[in-house]
């Protein structure tokens, strides 16, 4: 294909794809500010420097009673709800279990924070399997549609980048030394 057949696709599949990479792009810095600036972040920056007190191979105690004790808490919240997964965290000041609780019909509900040590009931916060901006940015949160065009516009970035370099070659001068064999 000739210089200008390279052109002439660059600009169409640019054109059509301008705002799915931009909403992409968008999304994308949105969540990862989100992430950055947010206070699981600092929590989890803070317990990288720590280092568990509970080596292999562990008591059976260790983590038998956090999780009882969560257990028992749990139930008092929410008697009959659905487990869908139990975290137990070491590192976290202080050690905490986490039980995550289903809707009776399928779906997230909420999860419930407890001490690990002590039983204690910490927090109740929303339970769901990603952050909203993260299933935003992937289209997930438009269902299986959004996950498609997410993946178009994911291919039409591809596309452009690589219809875009063969121009750049296409149009590159031989012959320039320094920075201007690259940027010309």
């Amino acid at each position: 294909m000739s210089q200008l057949g390279w052109r002439k696709w660059h600009r169409w599949i640019g054109f059509a794809a301008t705002p799915f990479v931009l909403f992409a792009a968008i999304t994308g810095v949105l969540a990862g500010a989100v992430e950055i600036f947010s206070e699981d972040e600092e929590a989890r920056e803070k317990a990288r420097e720590r280092v568990s007190e509970v080596k292999l191979p562990p008591a059976t105690v260790a983590w038998s009673e956090p999780l009882a004790k969560a257990f028992a808490g749990a139930t008092e919240r929410a008697q009959g709800a659905p487990i869908d997964r139990v975290t137990l965290d070491f590192k976290t000041e202080p050690p905490s279990v986490t039980v995550y609780l289903g809707k009776p019909n399928g779906g997230e509900d909420k999860k419930l924070v407890f001490n690990a040590q002590t039983g204690e009931f910490l927090r109740e916060e929303v339970y769901v399997d990603k952050p909203f901006l993260v299933r935003l940015h992937s289209g997930e949160a438009f269902g299986d549609w959004g996950q498609v065009i997410g993946l178009m516009w994911g291919l039409a970035l591809i596309a452009i980048i690589v219809s875009g370099t063969v121009i750049y070659f296409y149009m590159r001068r031989p012959g320039r030394k320094g920075l201007g064999r690259i940027f010309w």
